[in-house]
C-alpha cells in the first residue's frame, strides 16, 4: 500500500561538533561518544552497529551485529566464518561499520579492512559466553537454508546432549574479526539540515587528517 512520507521531518538541535573540540585521534572521539551513548537513557544498545559488505553475488548487504571490543587498533566483532557475512569478508575484506544513535542525533561511519582475530583471542571470548550461546554457535549452520524451526531446535538439542557435563570448545569456523579503520566520519544532527560532518582519514605516516564535509 503506497504511503507518502515526504512530510515526516524532525528538527536536529541537541548538540554540535566543532573542529576545536576534536582530538587528533578519532579513536579518542569514538570512545567519548560511545561512553556517552552507553550511559544515555535514550540509547538501548550502544554497541549495536551495522556491518556492510559486498556479497559473493556482487550486491552490498547490511546487517546489525554487536561490537564486542574497541582498541586503538580497531573494532572487534564475532561471527561464523562460514556465514554469508564471513564468506563475503573472506572474498573482499573492505567493509563499513556504522552506528546510529537516534536519541543523540549522532552517527559514526567507519571504513576499514577486516582481518581474522588471533585464535587465542577468539578462544578467550568464546569461553566467556553463556553455555546457551556456545551451543547455538555449534548448532547453527549460519545463513544456510533450513527446512523448519523444528530442525533448528533438534540441532540445538543434539548439541546439548553431546556436551552434557563436557567443556564446550570454540568451533574453528567461529571467531572474531578486527576491523582496522582507514576513515571515520562523525555526524551530528544540526538545525536546517546543516549537519556537522567531521571525517578523519588515515595517512601514510599513520597520522589522521581531519576535514569538515558539507551536509
Amino acid at each position: 500500500m503506497p504511503q507518502d512520507l515526504s512530510n515526516h521531518r524532525k528538527t536536529y538541535q541537541k548538540q554540535e561538533l566543532l573542529e576545536s573540540t576534536c582530538p587528533e585521534n578519532p579513536l579518542e572521539l569514538f570512545r567519548n561518544w560511545f561512553i556517552n551513548a552507553d550511559e544515555s537513557e535514550t540509547v538501548h544498545e550502544a554497541n549495536a552497529m551495522t556491518v556492510s559488505s559486498i556479497g559473493l553475488d556482487g550486491f552490498p548487504k547490511n546487517r546489525v551485529v554487536l561490537l564486542k571490543k574497541y582498541t586503538w587498533e580497531g573494532f572487534i566483532f564475532y561471527t561464523n566464518y562460514n556465514s554469508e557475512k564471513g564468506k563475503a569478508i573472506a572474498a573482499n575484506n573492505n567493509i563499513c561499520l556504522s552506528f546510529f544513535w537516534a536519541g543523540l542525533e549522532q552517527q559514526i561511519i567507519i571504513k576499514g579492512s577486516a582481518e581474522k582475530l588471533a585464535e587465542n583471542l577468539s578462544d578467550g571470548y568464546f569461553e566467556s559466553r553463556p553455555d546457551g550461546s556456545k551451543l547455538g554457535a555449534l548448532a547453527s549452520n549460519q545463513s544456510e537454508v533450513v527446512a523448519s524451526r523444528e530442525v533448528l531446535d533438534k540441532q540445538l538439542s543434539e548439541e546439548e546432549k553431546k556436551h552434557t557435563n563436557k567443556e564446550i570448545l570454540r568451533p574453528k569456523h567461529w571467531g572474531g574479526f578486527l576491523v582496522k579503520p582507514i576513515s571515520i566520519e562523525f555526524w551530528q544532527g544540526r538545525p536546517n539540515r546543516m549537519h556537522d560532518r567531521i571525517r578523519y582519514t588515515l595517512q601514510k605516516d599513520f597520522s589522521w587528517k581531519l576535514e569538515r564535509l558539507q551536509p
